[in-house]
């Protein structure tokens, strides 16, 4: 155990002592929990797992609140302004650091906690991947692999973006495309995706846009040649309509036989299964010249409130959500990476088209980089960067005018940590 969290159980201690049970007066305890990634199906595995937990603790009851999944995050950031009335909330990667800046977070005592030693080296390290300290604990993660339908006379996977390009092209004919391109939003992080891959060892995987001698990544005549290969694949090798593609249109595009390959988070298991397709496989996502893939991982966890009524409780609550019983049925449930070690040896995790995720975090050139998300201009780098996707793909912009910009913007980044 690190230091910091030996810090953060003796002040989570402190809270809880002076907190006392944080019953009310009748005994009971009604505690509130909000989720940001909201579904349907979701919302109902969420409930059965706290009918277990109200179960398990008598005199405890939730109240779960479910917003619509695009105010999500605005109804969650809302109500921790007004500071009323929440207890355990989910926090996401991208609202982690905000949320613990702006002090409504409580620090989770990990060393108190048994389960702590069943969590996976990747589920401790996100942990307290801000500030060194856990501000919530992983409930799975997000992580691309390489889905290839064998119907298209594929019977090895590309291991290199360079194979990727000539097995699309040779599988594009007639109305059938080699891969699904993703055009439209979030496009970019594919062309960041291939650039990284080019840069090889010269990355640094820490500060994920910066190679290890401080410059870009975007800098380099490899990240030349990977964006010039980007245009190719989409050219050469993808429908002319993917111009345009989301999420919901590349993994379409796959399931309905008009494109051969896909690269997508491990929620795409789960449709392609229901999509009826038979002929289908996964593989670790391709690599650079350098024999390198680069990738981050998303992910998003349970957390408490720093100013929540029921402490004790709340905590119990993402512990016991966050055990090896319930975490796996949540990543189960919801195609995730699991968090827990036990999931290893599960048939779900360790065969079929999960196989490809275990291959991906034993390779040491498999290598799980950290997003720049601590910048000021990340989310505007979000959205210039899959406008200029856009321009370079419909010919309005050069490789060299895009790498130009992008080296620039994060070049002024250097030193802006916020």
């Amino acid at each position: 155990m690190t230091k910091p969290l030996l810090a953060v159980a003796a002040a989570a201690t402190l809270v809880l002592a002076g907190c006392g049970s944080g019953s009310s007066s009748s005994g009971e305890v009604r505690l509130r929990m909000i989720e940001s990634l909201t579904s349907p199906e979701r919302t109902k595995l969420i409930k059965t797992l706290l009918a277990d937990f109200e179960k398990a603790n008598p005199g405890v009851t939730v109240e779960l609140i479910s917003p619509p999944l695009d105010s999500a995050d605005q109804k969650i950031t809302q109500i921790l302004q007004t500071k009323k009335d929440l207890d355990v909330l989910e926090v996401r990667d991208h609202t982690a650091k905000s949320f613990s800046n702006n002090g409504w977070l409580a620090e989770l005592p990990t060393d108190q906690w048994p389960g702590w030693a069943d969590l996976t080296e990747l589920a401790q390290k996100k942990a307290v991947e801000v500030g060194g300290k856990a501000y919530l604990i992983p409930y799975g993660f997000y992580q691309r692999t390489l889905f290839y339908r064998t119907d298209f006379g594929m019977t090895q996977p590309p291991t290199t973006w360079q194979e990727l390009y000539e097995a699309g092209k040779k599988m594009t004919s007639g109305d059938r495309f080699g891969y699904s391109f993703r055009g439209g939003k979030g496009g970019a992080d594919y062309a960041v995706q291939m650039i990284s891959a080019y840069n090889g060892e010269a990355l640094n995987p820490e500060k994920s846009f910066y190679l290890k001698d401080k410059r870009t990544i975007f800098s380099t005549p490899e990240a030349a040649q990977a964006l010039d290969l980007f245009v190719k694949i989409f050219k050469e090798a993808s429908p002319p309509d993917s111009v345009s593609w989301g999420y919901p249109e590349m993994v379409q595009g796959f399931t309905s036989g008009v494109t051969g390959m896909l690269i997508q988070d491990p929620e795409v298991i789960k449709t392609v299964e229901e999509s009826g397709v038979t002929a289908w496989s996964t593989a670790p996502i391709p690599k650079g010249p350098s024999g390198y893939a680069y990738q981050p991982v998303g992910y998003a966890g349970w957390g408490a409130t720093s100013f929540g009524k029921h402490q004790k409780e709340a905590l119990k609550l993402v512990q016991f959500l966050s055990e090896s019983k319930q975490s796996i049925a949540f990543a189960k449930g919801n195609s995730l990476i699991p968090i827990s070690k036990q999931a290893q040896s599960d048939p779900q995790f360790s065969q079929g088209a999960w196989k490809a995720y275990l291959q991906a975090q034993q390779d040491p050139k498999q290598v799980i980089t950290i997003r720049p998300v601590d910048y000021p201009g990340w989310s505007q780098f979000l959205v210039d960067s899959d406008r200029d996707v856009q321009a370079l793909i419909t010919g309005k912009k050069t490789t060299a005018e895009v790498l130009k910009s992008w080296d620039a913007f994060w070049a002024d980044q250097a030193g802006k940590v916020s």
